[in-house]
């Protein structure tokens, strides 16, 4: 049977190089040291030997991992992920997680329910936008559903009304048509679902400034009647009333418009 003749102390904090028989055999960190006891004078076959091997690679596997989760909470699929990058066998991963999980370090449940509570009050996402955002970090779909049950439909209505209220600002000087559909899709972007955006707009004053609106159709049509300026009367009309229709007016405003201006609707 060999015996462990010496162990010394690296010159990197935490790590140890185990001599057998006299000789150099292998390294380990502090904790499989401390895990296995190991001490001068200690028997040791090759079946421990590999034992010890395999525990430092997961210690030093571990190691990375705690660096990884320093800055910010992750998945075990992120962790997992990380930790191939920096070409460590699948086995070791495995235990690794594993290790990680006993310590509560890596906790899908704990990370999903954070990322929701989080978008709930600084974000502006709606929950489908959520799910897809922790598929794609590895998370189950039994445990995306429990996380968002946090996000209750009162709370969904108060994030996505503050988002409605922005879009309205941001487009306030598009026709009325047109700004209610950009409202719709920029909450649709956002993850939000059809009846969940129907009360969101319902609940912003939406109601649109008559001035303002025909200031608006007379400043596009102007620039209509100029880019078609070369087309025949008629083709120009059309054309003029086509790109304003486009734009969110009524059919009726339109035709109002380009009569008073001294163009016929016809």
């Amino acid at each position: 049977m060999a015996e462990i003749t010496m162990i010394e102390a690296q010159k990197r904090s935490g790590r140890f190089n185990i001599y057998v028989d006299g000789h150099y055999a292998f390294p380990v960190s502090e904790s499989v040291l401390v895990d296995f006891r190991l001490y001068k004078g200690m028997e040791i076959d090759k079946e421990l030997e590999e034992q010890l091997t395999t525990a430092d690679d997961v210690a030093k596997a571990y190691n990375r991992a705690l660096d990884y989760l320093s800055h910010q909470l992750r998945t075990e699929k992120e962790v997992a992920d990380k930790l191939v990058t920096l070409e460590i066998p699948e086995e070791t991963i495995e235990q690794t997680l594993k290790k990680l999980r006993e310590f509560a370090l890596v906790d899908d449940t704990h990370y999903a329910a954070s990322y929701v509570r989080t978008v709930m009050h600084t974000g502006d996402k709606g929950p489908r936008v959520i799910r897809q955002h922790l598929r794609q970090k590895g998370v189950g779909e039994k445990v995306i559903d429990e996380a968002l049950t946090l996000y209750t439909p009162e709370e969904q209505l108060a994030v996505g009304t503050a988002v409605a209220e922005k879009l309205a600002k941001r487009y306030q000087h598009n026709s009325s048509r047109n700004q209610e559909q950009k409202m719709r899709q920029g909450l649709m972007a956002r993850g939000f679902g059809g009846d969940e955006i129907k009360a969101m707009l319902d609940a912003v004053d939406l109601t649109p400034d008559v001035d303002e609106q025909q200031a608006l159709l007379a400043k596009q049509g102007e620039k209509f009647l100029h880019r078609y300026r070369a087309l025949s009367p008629s083709e120009r009309q059309y054309k003029t009333k086509q790109m304003l229709y486009r734009k969110g007016f009524k059919l009726d405003d339109i035709s109002q418009w380009l009569a008073d201006f001294g163009e016929s609707a016809e």
